[in-house]
């Protein structure tokens, strides 16, 4: 690799990779590859853009960026996607560095990284840890809802909601994926070592970003009956000394809790509520930082032994 690694973005029109590149644009500790702008559907060259660069960023829909890695030929390319495509699949490792022991190490030492889902890091940040703790069993029936702005839905979302005509409905939050297949689940039960998915509904909300991810334990079908208060101190052991996963202080019984909080930053806070017997646990942060482009920079930070958290909004 040269001192200045060469980085692509492939599919940097997109909401995500927009997000990255502003992340990245003032950078001078990389080298930036841009493709002509009238060439960026043009396979052949992108394929020379994919094997000339030392890291690419795929920012596509999962069957463009399956396509994307078998134009990869040069075996020290390295790839993070940040679609759905590869968050299961072997030989990916998943780009979420807080989330398990050594897991930062598997993404510094990986050729490929597989971003996580918005609704998937919420869940995940909350989740993980109580099953890696042994307090939540794997058996345990997860609920979860997620509060999300409509960047998340991409640049059609976005001009669908920011039409000076729409329709009056998008003024009220909106209950989706209310099959419960919602395309996340997968990795939010592989990730979080459970034997089934959670009953998991997102809801859209007429603001640009930012998510509010919330799980409901009852506390006497966890292990020991902890308290609420016991489960945020469980969790703020596991993330001390993070940088981009917080933990608030004990909320007990929390007035509100805003969707919006953190947006335009690249952390998470976890807000601990409840009492003896129930408990709320919600991951609060920006849909497109820490849900999207946020952690996928990140990644390329540890990928390629950078400060982690160079380029990024740490508030």
């Amino acid at each position: 690799m040269s001192s200045k690694p060469k980085v692509y973005i492939d599919g940097k029109e997109g909401t995500t990779g927009l997000q990255i590149y502003e992340r990245l644009g003032g950078r001078q500790d990389i080298e930036l590859l841009l493709i002509d702008e009238d060439k960026r559907k043009d396979t052949a060259e992108r394929k020379k853009f994919l094997n000339a660069a030392d890291l690419v960023f795929l920012c596509l829909p999962d069957a463009a960026a399956i396509e994307a890695v078998s134009l990869i030929e040069n075996p020290d390319t390295r790839v993070i996607d940040a679609s759905t495509a590869h968050r299961t699949a072997e030989g990916w490792v998943y780009g979420f560095a807080e989330l398990l022991a050594g897991q930062r190490e598997r993404i510094r030492t990986a050729k490929r990284v597989a971003n996580p889902g918005c609704h998937a890091t919420g869940f995940l940040a909350s989740a993980a840890p109580l099953t890696a703790l042994g307090v939540m069993g794997a058996d345990y029936p997860v609920t979860c809802y997620s509060l999300t702005g409509y960047s998340g839905g991409g640049k059609k979302m976005i001009a669908e909601y920011e039409a000076a005509d729409r329709d009056t409905l998008l003024d009220a939050p909106a209950p989706y994926a209310t099959g419960l297949t919602h395309k996340h689940l997968p990795e939010m039960q592989k990730l979080a070592g459970l034997d089934n998915p959670p009953v998991f509904v997102p809801v859209l909300g007429d603001y640009y970003k930012g998510m509010a991810t919330s799980i409901m334990l009852h506390n006497r079908l966890l292990k020991g009956r902890p308290t609420a208060q016991a489960i945020h101190e469980l969790l703020c052991g596991y993330y001390e000394g993070s940088k981009m996963v917080r933990v608030q202080p004990f909320g007990g019984n929390m007035p509100r809790i805003h969707a919006n909080g953190l947006a335009g930053g690249d952390c998470l806070e976890l807000i601990v509520s409840g009492h003896e017997e129930q408990t709320l646990v919600t991951a609060l942060f920006d849909n497109l930082g820490k849900g999207a482009s946020g952690a996928a920079v990140q990644n390329m930070n540890i990928m390629l032994g950078f400060d982690e958290t160079a380029g990024l909004s740490i508030r």
